[in-house]
Parts: C-alpha cells; structure tokens; sequence
C-alpha cells in the first residue's frame, strides 16, 4: 500500500489537487492519503472535512516524502528537492515549453506524470484536466469581462429608454470558447465565433452562437485533436474577420493555443485602437504569449482609447472550489487507470497508450515525447472496380397502356354485374387507393410517420360500428363491442397524439 501526499501549492494557486470527496475514492483505491494542513484552504475546503473523509493530516515534510505527491502547478526545483528517492509526482508540467523541468525531475529514480499531456481520445476524456481547467476558464472569461464592461449583457426596454445587447466575439470554438458562447449567449448578448474547423457550426450554432465562417479552399484536419497551425491564406482572411468584428462588437474573447508553441497573435494593435471605448478583451492565452498585442500576463490593461485588456492567466482559479473539484476527479479517474488491481499500489503500464502519454519522466530518465497519438484520420479511397451497371427494365407504353386498359374494363364489369351494394364500395375502394398513392407519393419522407399517424386515427372511424353494437341484447357481442371500441378509441386518440408531437418537431417553436 503507498502513501499519496496532497500539497498545499504556493501563493497564488487556489486550487488543490484533491478535495474531500476525490480523497475518499483515493482511499477506495487502497491508498493511504496524508493531506498537507490548510492545502485546501483556498478553496473553502477545511481540514476538517479530510480527515472525516478518511485523511491524514500532515506538515510540509509528512505531504512531500509520500511516495506519490499530488500538485496542481508544476512543481519548482526547491520542491522537487523534496520528493523522496523513486517518487512519483504528478501535476500540471506544460512538458513541450518546459525542458528545464524535465531536466530537473530526471533525478534520483524519480517518475512524473503530466495531467496536461493526456492524450485526446475518447478513452481519456475523463481524466483530461486541459479540457476540465478550460471549460471553466471559458465560463469564467465572460464573468470577468462582465464586471469590466459596466453596462448589460442583455437587451432591454425601459421606461428610461432602449439598451442594445452587448455584441460578444468569440475567436476559437474549443471547449473554452464554447463555454464562453454558452454563458456569454445565457447572459442575452449577440454572440458571434471562429473557428478554422467548420465541423464546429452547428456546436456554436445549438448554444446560441452565429458561426463566422473564414472561407478558404484549406480544409482544417487534426490527428491529435488539438488545435493546428493554419495557413497563411486562412490567416490572412481570418485577420480581415476580425478586423471587421472589432470595430462592431463590445467584448472580444480569444481562446487560441496550439500545444507547445506559443499563442498565435489574432487581435492586432489596430484592431484594438479601432474598438470603442469602454469595451474589453479577455486573451485567454495571455500565459503562452497572448492573442492580443498588448495583453500583459497575469494583468488587466487600459489602452489609451479606453479598451480594457484582461490577461489573467488564473482564471480557472478564480473559481477554486469548482475546479478543485473538476482537477481532482480527473486525477482519480488517472489512479484508478494506474491501480487496476485496487490494491494501493501505483503501476505504470507503457503499452497503454494513455500511461505512455503523461509519463515525461520515469524512474529518473526523460521519456518525453511520447510516440504520436492518431485519433483521427482521413480514410483512405479503397481501390473498387465499378460495378458494371445493369440496364433497367422499363415498361413499354404499350404494355402500360394495355394493363390501364385492363383495370379499367375489370372496374366496369365489377360495377356493372356486382350485386348491390359491393360495386358502390369497391368504387369508392379503387378511387381512394389510386387518389392516395399520388397523395403520399407527394410528401417529404420525413413526414411519412405522422402522416401514417393521422391516417391511422382517422381510421379509428369504425369506433360507430362498435357503439353501436353496444345496445344489442347479446352479452357476448356486447363484451367484444366493448373491447372494440376501446382499441378503437386508443387508435383514434394514440393517432392525433402522436402526430402533433411529431410535427411539433418539425416547427420552429416546437418543444
């Protein structure tokens, strides 16, 4: 059974690495947990609440010689300093921008995973705490925008006069930017997006957002599934977008990042100078470079024309109890890939694909980068002879003409030899089906099932001939024109049912 060290991280890190409920699904693992005292300060969790959910409490020493050490920043070289001999350390490194890092960890038999290098494919979405952190952080960018904009984000009409919705660009559709549709479209702005994927429309589209396409013969493809680096046409075209949306919208968030390289720029300095005054920029990227020019790391700017540029590179950690949360329960979903047999013991499987992935150091040595990961790709044309085309059989006029001529003297010897009343039946028989055919072979497929519907409550009509059995002196017969009018009446009511919920889809305002 090994021991795992919660650490409290360093000033200006809200969040902690496990909360009182991942702590005990910690301990279900068969691990011992020894919490350092107040890591969950900052994020409104207690000691308290660690210890009644299983937890040992600890100083700095106790948390750090665990043999597993949990973090949420990358850890500096004084504290891995501190790690024991063999530890295992995991936390967020950023390993493509941080060499130095790795360099310091391949030390002393050390092992260290990196919750940001969890591959994208649908296995590991559990535990990929890059799409958790941005999910809020997207949320969080449009709360912070917000409270700087000073005016509503909705329409409305007053006894003091009319407020226009504030106008929200949003460049990047990812699991940020949709979150920052989602809440920004909530708060009842106009929100626009861009994305260099067009696959992303309709999610943009079905949160409340107007996709801007950036019409270019590139054709966006990832095998990874993170961002790539686009052409320089698109750029070229994507930079006249927001050119033009800058001088129109009020808040402009950016979301761009391409995985170890720096944010590409998107919002130039004309760009801002040509906004108005009083709007705000959130460059979520301000902590890789930026996607604003001005943006200052970790800062709030005002330009000289009165936009304001946010740079909080924090901004998940502006919601500390949530995302200590959505981090910690990431990371257990990771213990429990790493514990298959529940026995409190950390085991590192390298023909998992995913273990592979986020191990960037182990047992002392740099194991980073690890092989390519293909979660989607183009398939491939198959080589297929062309089936050689049979030639359809058509009817000739003639022998059309000949079976039309058929039926129809078959319909007058029916009607004019048949004893009464079965030519006035079939008549109305023969009509009904040559009149439905051409009606139904007239409506879209897609309102072939409630049109059956329909129809079928409309033949619900022999519900009459069962009502009227039910006066007959005879138990029996009235018994089955019991049953019978009661199927009938299921059909008749089941049939109008069904088909106005169906055609409610079809309407714009159907529910």
């Amino acid at each position: 059974m090994m021991k795992i060290g919660v650490i409290k991280e360093q000033s200006g890190e809200t969040r902690v690495s496990a909360t009182p409920t991942t702590v005990k699904a910690i301990i279900d693992l068969g691990y011992q947990v020894i919490v350092e005292s107040h890591a969950g300060e900052l994020s409104t969790f207690p000691d308290s609440a660690y210890v009644q959910a299983g937890a040992t409490l600890g100083n700095t020493s106790e948390a750090w010689s665990a043999q597993v050490v949990l973090k949420v920043a990358a850890p500096t070289v004084e504290e891995i300093a501190q790690l024991s001999d063999n530890a295992i350390i995991v936390s967020l490194m950023t390993p493509s921008l941080r060499p130095d890092l790795l360099e310091s960890l391949a030390t002393r038999g050390i092992t260290a995973l990196a919750l940001d290098a969890v591959p994208r494919i649908s296995r590991a979405q559990s535990m990929d705490v890059l799409s958790s952190m941005a999910n809020i952080a997207g949320y969080r960018s449009v709360i912070e925008a917000a409270h700087e904009f000073g005016r509503f984000f909705t329409g409305q009409v007053t006894a003091a006069g009319k407020v226009p919705p504030a106008k929200v660009l949003v460049a990047g559709a990812g699991v940020a930017g949709l979150a920052a549709i989602g809440a920004a479209s909530s708060l009842g702005a106009i929100v626009r997006a861009t994305d260099p994927r067009p696959e992303v429309a309709d999610q943009v589209k079905s949160i409340g957002g107007t996709y801007l396409a950036v019409e270019v013969a590139e054709k966006m493809e990832s095998s990874d599934g993170y961002a790539k680096a686009t052409s320089e046409d698109y750029d070229k075209r994507a930079a006249e977008i927001y050119s033009e949306q800058a001088a129109d919208v009020d808040i402009i968030i950016t979301t761009a990042l391409i995985p170890g390289r720096l944010a590409p720029k998107l919002i130039t300095a004309a760009d801002v100078a040509s906004m108005k005054s009083g709007s705000v920029i959130v460059d979520m990227a301000a902590a890789q470079g930026g996607n604003v020019e001005g943006s200052v790391a970790g800062q709030k700017v005002v330009t000289s024309n009165g936009v304001t540029i946010i740079g909080y590179t924090d901004l998940p950690g502006r919601l500390p109890a949530q995302a200590s949360q959505l981090f910690g329960t990431n990371l257990v979903n990771l213990l429990k890939l790493v514990t298959p047999e529940k026995n409190g013991v950390l085991t590192l499987d390298f023909e998992d694909i995913v273990q592979r992935s986020v191990t960037v150091v182990k047992d002392g040595s740099i194991t980073w980068p690890p092989p390519p990961v293909q979660v989607s790709a183009a398939p491939q044309a198959a080589k297929v002879e062309a089936p050689v085309a049979k030639e359809k059989k058509t009817m000739s006029p003639q022998r059309r003409g000949a079976l039309f001529a058929f039926g129809i003297a078959m319909l007058f010897l029916i009607c004019a030899f048949a004893p009464a009343p079965l030519p006035q039946h079939f008549l109305v028989l023969t009509l009904s089906v040559v009149i439905g055919f051409y009606v139904i072979g007239k409506v879209h497929h897609a309102l072939h099932t409630p049109l059956m519907s329909v129809t079928n409550a409309i033949s619900g009509i022999i519900v009459v001939g069962a009502l009227l059995q039910l006066t007959v002196p005879n138990l029996a017969v009235q018994i089955l024109a019991g049953i019978a009018t009661t199927l009938a009446s299921i059909n008749i009511f089941g049939g109008f049912a069904v088909t106005r919920r169906m055609l409610n889809m079809f309407s714009k305002g159907g529910k």
